[in-house]
Parts: C-alpha cells; structure tokens; sequence
C-alpha cells in the first residue's frame, strides 16, 4: 500500500513539474514576443515622421509614400497574436520603407537633412531592435515547441492546452534574397 502511495504522488509530482515548465516555456514566449510588438510599435511610430519629411523634398513621389502608409496601417491593422500575419504584413512594410530608403537616395538635401539622418539612424538601430528581438522570439517559440511535442510532455501538454507557437519568419522569398552588388 505504502508503495503504491509513493508512485502515485512521484507521478503527481513529475505531471506538476512538467506542468510548471510548459508554463513557463510559454511565458518566456509571450514575453518574447511582447519585445518584437514593442519594436514594431517603435518602428510604426518613426514611419509617420520619415514620410513627412521625405515628402517635404520628394512630394511627386507620392506612390512609394502612399505604399509605406498602408503598408503601416495594415501591419497595424493584424489582430494581436496572429504571429504569421504580423510577419507577413512587417514584410510588406520593410520592403516598402527599402523603397522610401531609395527614393531618398535621390535628393542630397534630404540626405543632409539633419532631421531626416536622425530618423534614419532611428529607424536602423529599431530595425537591429526587431532582429534581436524577432531571434530571442523564435528562441523561445522552439523551445516551447520541443517541450510540448517531445515525450512524455506531450502527454501533458494536449489535455493542458498547451499548443506550439508559430515562427516570426521572413515570409517574401525577395527578403531572403542576397542583395546584387553592381558597380
């Protein structure tokens, strides 16, 4: 009897420590996360003030501005939690700030422009923000992910509702692309 006792609690007790690492696995995720949604709002929040200001020098290139304002306003607009299309809507928004980049290119006052350099330079250290943040994510989804598909965690993990998070990956084959360097 005795022994039967003390498997049924060390059973208990191993279903509680597997329980408490799913959770926090997930927590870890969710806080990761939390930092690619703080960058992102960074992000979204330096786009207004880039566009008005290229569009002081560059007015009659209003098809890139209009891109990177709905580009924003759709990444904006992806319900919280849905990690794919958040991804899939930052992709379309980084190609079209790429684009507005260009574009800039193109007027030397803009590019002396002390305002526009320092949005610039934000914009880049968010951009390396995101980066991190997107790796420590994808970190912290994989190992949420390996503790709710690997044995005997899984066992817990179904009946506890514990579900595997999607990556924040680049979407747009072009994004993955190496850039050509022409000369």
């Amino acid at each position: 009897m005795f022994i039967l006792l003390a498997i049924i609690v060390l059973a208990a007790l191993y279903v509680v420590f597997i329980y408490n690492g799913l959770v926090r696995a997930r927590q870890v995720a969710e806080e990761a996360w939390s930092g690619i949604d703080v960058q992102l709002k960074r992000r979204a929040d330096l786009i207004p003030n880039l566009v008005e200001t290229v569009k002081g020098y560059a007015g009659h290139e209003n098809k890139t501005l209009v891109e990177v304002t709905q580009a924003r306003a759709a990444a904006q607009a992806v319900p919280a939690g849905d990690v794919a299309g958040r991804a899939a809507a930052e992709g379309i928004l980084s190609q079209a700030l790429g684009r507005l980049m260009v574009v800039s290119e193109a007027y030397p006052d803009l590019k002396a422009n002390t305002g526009f350099v320092e949005l610039q330079q934000s914009l880049e250290t968010t951009e390396n923000e995101i980066q991190m943040s997107r790796r420590y994510y994808n970190g912290a989804a994989r190992d949420l992910n390996v503790k709710v598909e690997t044995f005997p965690n899984n066992l817990i993990a179904g009946p506890f509702g514990f579900v595997k998070k999607a990556y924040f990956e680049i979407t747009n084959e072009a994004d993955r692309a190496v850039p050509a360097v022409k000369f």
